[in-house]
């Protein structure tokens, strides 16, 4: 609030008016966000009402009560950074705790279920929307402030969701892959399965290795891959899920 950077949804929007009128931030975040608590309890849910209601309670309290701090630096761009990391882990945690602490993420839910969009580009439409009105009040060079600080939340919101040790799949198809595999067994601990395939292009049979490793342990693959074929195909990808088999790394000495 003192460098006036301000947040995506409800919260943005709380900012604004209160620097519009000089009502107490606190006040705005809960009024603005109980027709949306009320909408969410009718159409996705009371246990997820109640929990998002404690959660907004406690921000709009937290708010009124830590509002008059003086800020801990006057310098827009370590506001927008470190603001935005505290923000994402605190919204994180909320999230994982299956709760919300923004009204709009509760129109998202239900707009997703009738339109095509999914419900990151509903809230994003609302955000930019917001943040785009914040150059309005506060000036332009807030305005995209503001949306360097929504960039870190967001990405400190899925950390914080999913963990350092999010999960990805890995593909490798190379004529050396047995040395591939049993080096990614003894050097990353990570079991592999051996796949048939066949290659379109010249019919011919070749052995994909499977794996499923951690964000951390991508670089180390990487190079464990290069040091036996630097010709071998390789491709990563991010998984939501990994449930079932034997996926616990094993010890390596």
């Amino acid at each position: 609030m003192p460098n006036n950077i301000i947040d995506g949804g409800v919260v943005g929007i709380s900012i604004i008016l209160s620097h519009l009128t000089g009502i107490p931030l606190g006040v705005f975040l809960l009024l603005v966000n109980m027709p949306f608590l009320f909408l969410g309890y009718k159409q996705i849910g009371k246990t997820f009402a109640i929990s998002t209601l404690i959660s907004v309670f406690f921000m709009s309290v937290g708010t009124w009560l830590l509002h008059p701090v003086p800020p801990l630096t006057i310098d827009p761009l370590l506001a927008a950074v470190f603001g935005g990391i505290i923000v994402g882990i605190g919204v994180g945690m909320v999230i994982r705790s299956g709760g919300s602490l923004d009204g709009t993420e509760i129109v998202a839910i239900l707009l997703n279920k009738k339109t095509p969009f999914s419900v990151g580009e509903v809230v994003m439409f609302f955000n930019l929307f917001i943040l785009g009105s914040a150059g309005f009040v506060f000036g332009w060079d807030h305005a995209m402030y503001s949306l360097i600080a929504y960039y870190i939340a967001y990405k400190m919101i899925d950390i914080t969701i999913e963990g350092f040790d999010e999960s990805k799949s890995v593909w490798i198809i190379s004529d050396n892959y047995k040395a591939i595999g049993d080096a990614l067994l003894s050097r990353l601990g990570r079991g592999v399965t051996y796949l048939n395939g066949e290659g379109g292009f010249s019919g011919g049979e070749k052995k994909v290795i499977f794996c499923i490793i951690t964000r951390l342990e991508e670089a180390k693959l990487k190079s464990i891959v290069e040091d036996h074929d630097q010709n071998a195909f390789l491709a990563i990808g991010n998984i939501h899920d990994v449930k079932g088999g034997r996926f616990k790394k094993k010890d390596i000495h």
